[in-house]
């Protein structure tokens, strides 16, 4: 087989050259369950030959035109094997995050046309069922679990001929590099969904110049967790496929923990928020820790806190530091599972302590950089150490150019730019100039001519009222680096100084509570605490010295409940939703101008 040219080859690319015994691996009812490479093109052949009989196909194969399938799940071999039957038929995926809102999702199956619907279990199937009937053009939905009164994915293969399987050869040999293989639609931090076009060639370009960036070696594990109807996870796991890169995926983000030291992977992606949280567990462990075992607990942690890469601290540190990793980072690694080899993280900023303590102790964070709109990588710090650095996003990956525009914002070109906003050419207009170059609304440099750093998100920057650009997010990296605050967000934009949103470490803070003979324990009460405020006042004084008069945050809120995706305040990456904090806590915010 030549070089591949869509997605889907990645199965012919396997059965060429090495094809795994396990390619794909869930877990379910508290057992793994395998697929080797043959048995999923046997599904996935069956199941794009049930579609077909469905009437789901090609059509005039313009992207208005093609039929669209919709898919609400968690993480599950069986996604990708959708994904894969789909793309062999011509229709296009667009895959939609279980978490969406109801008024959301009937945009999007408006928008796209939806004709069918495969979901995770009860739950999503009577979500999908409640706009069913103000969605004419969905014909079917399938789910992946067995549910009461719904079609079960698995009656698509049966319908399978052999007629059918010789039109799935014929569809799926005329498509090419430059067609659309997947509409995402992003809720992004304003406005309605809009739906990205990528090709084949967007995220395969992407799939190939990321390979390189990724430890070497065959046999890999991959454990999977990030939602797959996010662009990083589905070019993740297709660099997995073209590898040869096992990918098992975990029953849920509770369960991460199990999962990893029962799968034991070399490499899995996630967001810093997830990082932040683990982080924060063993913090609390090496808290919880006595006498001796204590004081070498944060020894180690000390030295991690002064690693550099791509320098050499001299024979004392170094030898520290090894004996470190004996005695400290060892459990860290074997929390793990003990074969990680590096983790991917993206998707927001990561506070740079967290990348250069878990790398001192032997878990590279590979941070890397890039939007749905640029299939996403644009940038990322490669395995090899000599290429990362950091405080930054790594160096570019091959093919993609990246120029930095007067006012900071970065804009990029490549093959890896989105075809465009579906059925909206308006808005595709207004982030890519005629002459082809992305507008990423984020404001960043170079390093040493090589590395990209973010400084800001353009859209984030506000001013105060008398006209000075901050930039929040630095600022929010540098106070979450403090045990006792969970989450923040600054406000500001039109007043006079900076203030800010704490929402606590509530465990944390409980045992600060404790040594200072401090009885109460409930969240409400603690926050409004006139011993705790006065400690959190000169915490945020103690942070204030990192930030230029303008940027210093002069006044804040307590807040008694962590920000979460279900109660609306994070995207599904979690990031914040400013707006929606902006609007749900006015009454704080005006607290701290009053």
């Amino acid at each position: 087989m030549t070089e591949p040219k869509r997605l889907f080859d990645c199965i012919a690319y396997h059965l060429e050259r090495s094809p795994l015994p396990v390619m794909l691996a869930g877990k379910s009812a508290g057992q793994w369950k395998t697929y080797s490479t043959q048995e999923v093109a046997e599904i996935v052949d069956q199941l794009s030959a049930g579609l077909l009989s469905l009437g789901i196909g090609p059509n005039d194969m313009t992207v208005e035109g093609r039929d669209k399938v919709a898919i609400i799940s968690k993480n599950r071999p069986e996604w990708v094997m959708v994904d894969l039957a789909v793309q062999k038929i011509g229709a296009l995926l667009t895959p939609v995050y279980p978490t969406i809102s109801v008024n959301e999702l009937e945009f999007v199956f408006k928008d796209a046309e939806v004709k069918v619907v495969f979901v995770n279990d009860e739950e999503l199937f009577h979500k999908v069922m409640s706009i069913k009937d103000r969605v004419p053009s969905i014909r079917e939905i399938f789910t992946f679990e067995h549910v009461a009164n719904a079609r079960h994915w698995k009656e698509l293969l049966s319908a399978a001929t052999p007629e059918l399987k010789e039109k799935v050869r014929e569809i799926s040999e005329r498509i090419g590099t430059e067609d659309a293989a997947t509409i995402i639609y992003t809720s992004g931090t304003t406005g309605v969904p809009k739906g990205v076009m990528l090709s084949h060639r967007n995220i395969l370009s992407n799939v190939m110049a990321s390979i390189p960036c990724f430890p070497p070696g065959e046999n890999l594990k991959a454990l999977s967790f990030l939602p797959l109807n996010h662009i990083f996870e589905k070019m993740v796991t297709y660099l997995y496929l073209f590898k040869g890169t096992s990918i098992y995926y975990a029953e849920s983000l509770e369960t991460i923990g199990d999962n990893l030291r029962e799968v034991k992977p070399h490499l899995f992606t996630t967001v810093p928020r997830l990082l932040e949280k683990v982080y924060e567990r063993i913090m609390q462990k090496g808290s919880e820790l006595k006498g001796i075992k204590k004081k070498l607990f944060f020894w180690a942690h000390g030295l991690a806190e002064k690693f550099e890469i791509n320098k050499n601290q001299g024979f004392w540190y170094n030898l520290q530091l090894k004996l470190a990793n004996k005695l400290i980072f060892k459990k860290w690694r074997e929390a793990l599972g003990n074969n990680v080899k590096c983790i991917i993280t993206g998707g927001a900023a990561c506070q740079v302590k967290l990348i250069r303590i878990f790398t001192a102790a032997g878990i590279p964070i590979m941070e890397g950089y890039g939007l749905t709109e640029t299939s996403p990588v644009i940038s990322v710090n490669r395995f090899e150490e000599k290429d990362r650095m950091f405080g930054t996003v790594g160096p570019l990956i091959d093919g993609v150019e990246v120029k930095i525009a007067e006012d900071g914002e970065i804009l990029c070109k490549g093959p890896n730019i989105m075809m465009g906003y579906y059925k909206r050419p308006d808005l595709t207009a207004e982030v890519i100039t005629p002459d082809g170059w992305f507008h990423t609304g984020d404001i960043g440099m170079m390093v040493d001519n090589r590395f990209l750093k973010i400084t800001d998100r353009k859209k984030e920057l506000f001013k105060t009222s008398g006209g000075k650009y901050v930039a929040p997010l630095p600022i929010e990296n540098k106070l979450k680096e403090s045990p006792f605050i969970e989450q923040v967000m600054l406000v500001g934009p039109e007043r006079k100084f900076v203030g800010a949103l704490i929402v606590p470490s509530f465990p944390n803070l409980l045992e600060w509570c404790r040594k200072n003979n401090i009885e109460e324990t409930r969240p409400e009460e603690l926050v409004k605490h006139p011993k705790v405020i006065e400690m959190y006042k000169d915490l945020v004084e103690s942070f204030n010295k990192y930030f230029n008069h303008v940027e210093q945050v002069k006044k804040f809120e307590l807040l008694p409940k962590e920000w979460s995706i279900d109660t609306g305040e994070m995207t599904p990456k979690l990031s914040l939703k400013r707006k929606v904090i902006m609007e749900k806590y006015k009454d704080a915010i005006e607290k701290i101008y009053a």
